[in-house]
């Protein structure tokens, strides 16, 4: 369940704000031996001296870079299979960080994802090379330019510029010729690491599972930002006043709150936590007049519910007997 927010300014480094974090929560809700989840965009050496200094626990997430050290490992078969395509391996590596763990994890739908984007950038950075040697081959092209248009193509397919190497260079004319060709190793390790990536942790007594579970929370807090979006509909608004910013986040809060809150109510009433479509079942429950005249001119008037079709119904009745359970049911 959400507990709070914290509002920091718009120019603010998510990586600057750790140290606020930590301090207001141990501030409102005491010290605890809590374990800090963040990913890699949180993350900095800093970071990790403040928690080092304050003997907090962590797991963060490491840059894609730091995935090199573990080749050996990725290559080895002893892997853990926590669910279908999900597999961990817990590793110790005392050359690289003293006391603490690293996760390395390969997801079989995030490694078709990696290979889908990589392949489209790919195409696209040979395609054009290809079109640009042609054309420098036919016209005299300035050098510096024809760099630019290369720097250019690599800065939009970051994932598969690391996979070419691009010489320009000029011929006896002075105008540009394009050398280029694919980089065997690069291209074998993007294979290798696609899916995969690295978790680092100080919590040395967790098995590997409950390190990778712990951390996959944080997919939660992304959903909430979704959920204010397509769930509750809020729309984003550009506030001039900072009391008007805060009455606004705080209508966003509770209303979040609520859904969670309404989640676990279906959970309880074995609806599973299907809060989104428990919403569409009771928004077709309709109130309607009816109106019967008499013969002595009177008219009878009865409020009934337009009932959806039986099977969407039982859903819906199913949670409203619940919550009309009392509040033994809702402790």
């Amino acid at each position: 369940m959400p507990l709070g927010y914290r509002v920091f300014s718009g120019n603010t480094e998510d990586v600057t704000t750790v140290e606020e974090i930590v301090e207001a929560m141990e501030k409102q809700y005491g010290v605890a031996d809590r374990v800090w989840v963040m990913d890699r965009g949180m993350v900095s050496e800093d970071n990790l001296k403040f928690f080092r200094a304050g003997n907090f626990r962590y797991i963060i997430g490491t840059p894609k870079s730091m995935l090199k050290k573990f080749e050996a490992e990725l290559l080895a078969k002893d892997w853990h299979e926590v669910r279908g395509g999900l597999e961990v391996k817990l590793c110790k590596r005392d050359d690289l960080a003293a006391g603490e763990c690293f996760v390395v994890c390969r997801s079989a739908d995030r490694r078709k994802k990696d290979e889908a984007i990589l392949r489209r950038s790919e195409e696209k950075i040979e395609a054009r090379l290809k079109t640009m040697t042609e054309r420098c081959l036919k016209q005299n092209r300035d050098v510096q330019k024809v760099e630019r248009e290369i720097g250019k193509l690599l800065g939009k397919n970051t994932r598969a510029a690391k996979l070419f190497e691009v010489v320009v260079k000029a011929d006896e004319s002075g105008a540009a010729k394009i050398l280029w060709k694919k980089i065997t190793l690069e291209t074998d390790w993007a294979k290798l690491s696609a899916g995969c990536y690295l978790l680092r942790t100080n919590v040395t007594d967790w098995k590997d599972e409950d390190l990778w579970r712990a951390y996959t929370q944080l997919s939660e807090a992304e959903n909430a930002f979704r959920i204010h979006k397509t769930d509750l509909q809020l729309r984003s608004i550009w506030h001039q006043e900072e009391d008007r910013l805060e009455a606004h986040l705080l209508v966003c809060f509770l209303a979040y709150v609520l859904l969670k809150s309404l989640g676990r109510l279906c959970a309880r009433a074995g609806l599973g936590d299907e809060p989104r479509r428990v919403l569409e079942e009771l928004s077709e429950i309709r109130p309607m007049d009816v109106v019967l005249p008499t013969s002595a001119g009177h008219e009878i008037r009865r409020r009934w519910g337009a009932i959806p079709f039986r099977r969407r119904f039982l859903l819906a009745i199913a949670f409203v007997k619940f919550v009309e359970g009392g509040p033994s049911l809702l402790r």
